[in-house]
C-alpha cells in the first residue's frame, strides 16, 4: 500500500516528467516545422498530410528522448526537494535510504511499461509514417534504401542478384537466380535484362529471358523475349526500406529477423540492433533513475543548476556510447546484444556507485 510519501514523490515524478514532455515536444515540433516549412511548400505536401507527419512525428521523437526527459525530470525534482531540506527531513525522520527510494522505483516501473508498450506496438507504426514522409516530401529524390548490387539469399536453394533496382517502377536490372539442390550442385539458372513486378496481374515479368538446366551433365537452355512468371518473393524483398525493422511490431519484427536470417541477409545486425535496443529502453528507464537521485539527493553548493548540467552531460555521454557500439554492430559485425547491453552495464554500474556514496 503506497503511504503519504509515497504518494507525494510519485506524484512529483509523474507530473514533472509529464510537464518535460508537453514542454519540449512542441518547442520540437515548431523547430522542425521552421525548418522543413520551405521542402514541405516547394514539394507541395498537403495539409493533412503534414498533420499526419507531426502526429508521428510526436510519437517517435517523444520515444526517442523518453529516458532523457525522464533522467532530467528526476534531477529537477529531486534537486528541488534537496534544496528544501525536505529529503534531510524524510532521513531524519527514520525512513531509510532504500525506503525512500522505494516511489522512484514505482515511478521507474509505470515509466518502463509505458515505455515499453510503446516501443513494441505503437511507434513502429508512428515510424514508418515518420519515414514515408520524410523521403516522400523532405528528402526527395534520395534513396531510402540500396538500389545496387543487390544479392539475396531466398532459402537454403535459391539465390538471386539484380545490379539495379527502382523501387518507384518495382523494376530490376540484370536479375539472376541460381537454384542448387540439397548436394549443394547448380541445377538450373534464370537470367534477364529485368524484371518488373505486374501488381495488376500478381506475376513477375523477365524480359530477355534466358533458363539454363544442367540435364545429366549437359546443359539444356530456354530462351524467350518476355515471359511472365511467379517466384516466391516480394519484390520488395530485394531490398527493404533502411527504417524497415523500426516499422514492425514485436511480433512482425521476429518473424522479420527470422526471415532475413534464413535469407542470410547481410545487414541482419541492423535488425537485430533494434530490437534489442526496444528489450533494453524499460531498463534504461531504471538505471537512469537510480544516477538521478543518486546524483540530485544531496544539497549542494550551486544548487539545481549544478545537477542539471551534470545530468545533461551524463546524457550526452550515453547517448555518445550508445552510438558508438550501434555503429560497430552495423557495420564491423560487433556483436548487437553486446552493443545494447555494454552501455546499460556500464551505466549501471555508475549509478550503483554514486547510489553508494550518495548513501554514506
Amino acid at each position: 500500500m503506497l503511504t503519504i510519501l509515497d504518494k507525494y514523490i510519485l506524484k512529483r515524478y509523474l507530473a514533472t516528467f509529464t510537464v518535460m514532455l508537453m514542454l519540449f515536444i512542441p518547442i520540437g515540433i515548431m523547430a522542425n516545422l521552421a525548418e522543413q516549412i520551405g521542402k514541405m511548400i516547394d514539394n507541395e505536401a498537403p495539409l493533412n498530410e503534414i498533420a499526419y507527419y507531426y502526429l508521428n512525428f510526436t510519437i517517435y521523437i517523444g520515444s526517442l528522448l523518453f529516458p532523457i526527459f525522464l533522467f532530467l525530470s528526476v534531477i529537477f525534482f529531486t534537486s528541488k526537494l534537496a534544496n528544501n531540506t525536505e529529503i534531510v527531513a524524510i532521513l531524519s525522520s527514520g525512513v531509510s535510504y532504500g525506503r525512500f527510494l522505494r516511489p522512484y522505483f514505482i515511478g521507474a516501473s509505470i515509466i518502463a511499461i509505458i515505455m515499453f508498450v510503446m516501443g513494441m506496438f505503437i511507434v513502429p507504426n508512428a515510424s514508418k509514417g515518420f519515414n514515408e514522409f520524410k523521403y516522400k516530401y523532405l528528402k526527395k529524390g534520395k534513396q531510402d534504401r540500396v538500389t545496387s548490387n543487390i544479392f539475396n539469399q531466398l532459402n537454403e536453394n535459391d539465390f538471386i542478384y539484380v545490379s539495379s533496382f527502382d523501387p518507384a517502377r518495382q523494376r530490376g536490372y540484370n536479375f539472376t537466380l541460381e537454384h542448387f539442390n540439397d548436394k549443394d550442385q547448380l541445377e538450373y539458372k534464370i537470367s534477364a535484362g529485368n524484371i518488373r513486378w505486374k501488381e495488376k496481374d500478381s506475376v513477375y515479368e523477365l524480359t530477355s529471358y534466358i533458363k539454363r538446366t544442367l540435364v545429366d551433365n549437359k546443359e539444356v537452355v530456354e530462351a524467350k523475349r518476355k515471359l511472365d512468371t511467379i517466384f516466391n518473393f516480394q519484390i520488395d524483398d530485394l531490398t527493404p526500406v533502411s527504417y524497415i525493422a523500426e516499422t514492425k511490431n514485436l511480433f512482425e519484427l521476429n518473424s522479420f529477423i527470422e526471415a532475413q536470417r534464413k535469407k542470410g541477409a547481410s545487414n541482419i545486425n541492423s535488425y537485430l540492433l533494434v530490437k534489442y535496443r526496444r528489450w533494453a529502453l524499460p531498463v534504461t528507464a531504471f538505471i537512469l533513475t537510480i544516477i538521478a537521485v543518486a546524483v540530485s539527493a544531496a544539497k549542494r553548493r550551486g544548487g539545481m543548476g549544478v545537477n542539471l548540467a551534470f545530468g545533461i552531460g551524463v546524457a550526452f555521454i550515453y547517448i555518445f556510447f550508445d552510438k558508438v557500439f550501434g555503429t560497430l554492430a552495423e557495420q564491423s559485425g560487433f556483436s548487437p546484444m553486446l552493443a545494447v547491453v555494454l552501455p546499460n552495464v556500464a551505466f549501471g554500474i555508475v549509478g550503483f556507485y554514486l547510489l553508494q556514496n550518495a548513501k554514506r
